[in-house]
């Protein structure tokens, strides 16, 4: 099959080599043609433009920062659905907004495009290993038709029903994400500061039902380490976060910690820290109570 993948940061570039891997015809497209290089030499073909590598293919999959670069990629003058002949099939998989992506199917119906939202986690690691979670909205005969190649980047692929729906999860994950990482942060200072063994401390949430992948995972592998080259960096994380709070806005929730979270990282942000990994939310912690929070 051919398909396009616009956006090769850490996340597209696994998924376009997991489909060369696979021996479909990849077009790719980045604002930074330098980010697809390896992709280049792998077979991948350039495209000048997301209008030019939809006419060129029958799949287009898109991988991007968020709502402003999802928006002018599909709907922009040299966007997807200005080159997309009828029966493509658009893949948005960046985490942007419910009505973004509800505008921008219903654009896509207008010309005889379908489109499908299916952000996704796992991160990094699970495009490298094509171990993604997709959570998918949008018609399920479309899905279907895709189905093989999602398959071919991720064992597990939610359809949760119209377009928006998957969006709103993902945003809901990634709310329970970024809680989770501010309460471990919390808890680990106040052990440092008393003065416990921090591996002590580490071993024993890790083995209850405290214990999850944020604890055992993210920090571990990286904030726990003195390690804040990013993976998922602070700024994209606070972006995610202000999406959650606008949804929350208009639904009428109250999003508590969803708040906090968006304090605490704002101060992170302030320090020069938004470009290191999300985890970085814990070094104003060690900065104000002179702990270090390390787990050898």
């Amino acid at each position: 099959m051919r398909i396009a993948v616009i956006g090769t940061g850490r996340i597209g570039s696994r998924m376009a080599m997991n489909l060369l891997k696979a021996g479909h015809e990849v077009y790719v497209h980045d604002v930074k043609k330098e980010s697809a290089g390896l992709l280049l030499q792998n077979g991948a073909k350039w495209a000048e433009g997301p209008a030019k590598a939809a006419e060129a293919t029958e799949v287009t999959i898109a991988s991007l920062p968020g709502p402003v670069e999802a928006e002018e990629v599909a709907l922009g003058a040299n966007g997807v659905l200005a080159g997309a002949a009828r029966g493509h099939i658009y893949i948005d998989t960046s985490t942007t907004y419910p009505g973004l992506v509800q505008r921008i199917a219903a654009r896509a119906a207008e010309k005889g495009v379908d489109m499908l939202e299916a952000p996704l986690t796992r991160g990094v690691a699970g495009a490298e290993t094509g171990t993604l979670c997709f959570m998918v909205g949008g018609d399920a005969e479309v899905l279907r038709k895709v189905q093989p190649v999602l398959e071919v980047l991720g064992d597990k692929i939610l359809h949760l029903g119209p377009v928006g729906s998957g969006t709103v999860l993902k945003l809901i994950n990634n709310m329970v994400c970024e809680i989770h990482v501010q309460a471990f942060a919390e808890a680990f200072a106040l052990a440092a500061k008393f003065g416990l063994d921090l591996k002590q401390v580490y071993d024993l949430l890790s083995s209850t039902r405290v214990g999850n992948g944020v604890l055992t995972d993210m920090l571990a592998n990286r904030a726990f380490k003195g390690n804040y080259e990013p993976s998922f960096t602070l700024d994209l994380a606070y972006k995610d976060q202000t999406l959650i709070a606008q949804l929350g806005r208009e639904l009428g929730v109250p999003l508590y910690f969803n708040a906090m979270v968006l304090q605490r990282m704002q101060d992170a942000r302030a320090r020069g820290l938004g470009s290191k990994d999300c985890t970085a939310v814990l070094l104003p912690l060690e900065e104000l109570l002179k702990v270090k929070i390390r787990v050898e």
